[in-house]
């Protein structure tokens, strides 16, 4: 296979994202949860503006972010109820899985960022896990602004997990705002 043609092959493989749901969103009564993509781009978007503040590398945190769920082509996206069932796979097996026949600087490059991520060593890793969390909370914050009632357990586990002190505050104030509070700046 070309290179090329490894390239486009991998980029269909990350449209499946597109049309992953996030799992988990179905057991609080959600009928038509975000997609992985769409949670993944707002991770990578947070995850770069939590590095600014925190004075480390937007474009690395985000780019750590936008890889941190691509795996879930090969698995779906499983639920922590899974967890006393399923030992959860390796993200960096998998990631070793899909590049492989990508072309090397393409493939080091994901390879690298989705093991800094799961590492959580550097500054921008932990940004960026953080920034996964945050997405989590704000997305529960809104879907409980739309009657979804079963969602506290979301809020209070991304809480408990943030770990840079913006992210913290961050949430914080996410807690008490309405999703519809950009539009009154």
């Amino acid at each position: 296979m070309s290179d090329a043609t490894a390239m486009a092959s991998f980029g269909y493989e990350l449209g499946i994202l597109k049309r992953i749901r996030r799992s988990g969103w179905w057991h609080a009564g959600v009928r038509d949860p975000e997609s992985v993509a769409e949670h993944s781009l707002r991770v990578a978007q947070l995850a770069g503006l939590l590095a600014a503040e925190e004075g480390d590398d937007p474009a690395r945190a985000a780019y750590l972010a936008l890889w941190h769920d691509t795996q879930e082509t090969r698995t779906g996206d499983l639920p922590h109820t899974v967890k006393p069932y399923l030992t959860k796979p390796d993200p960096r097996h998998i990631t070793a899985d899909q590049t492989a026949g990508l072309p090397e600087a393409a493939g080091a490059s994901v390879r690298d960022a989705v093991d800094e991520y799961e590492t959580a060593e550097s500054a921008e890793a932990r940004c960026a896990r953080d920034a996964d969390k945050l997405e989590m909370l704000l997305q529960a914050v809104e879907y409980r602004e739309i009657g979804v009632q079963r969602v506290q357990g979301w809020i209070d586990s991304a809480l408990k997990g943030l770990t840079a002190q913006t992210a913290q505050r961050v949430a914080e104030a996410a807690v008490s705002l309405s999703p519809l509070a950009w539009r009154d700046r």
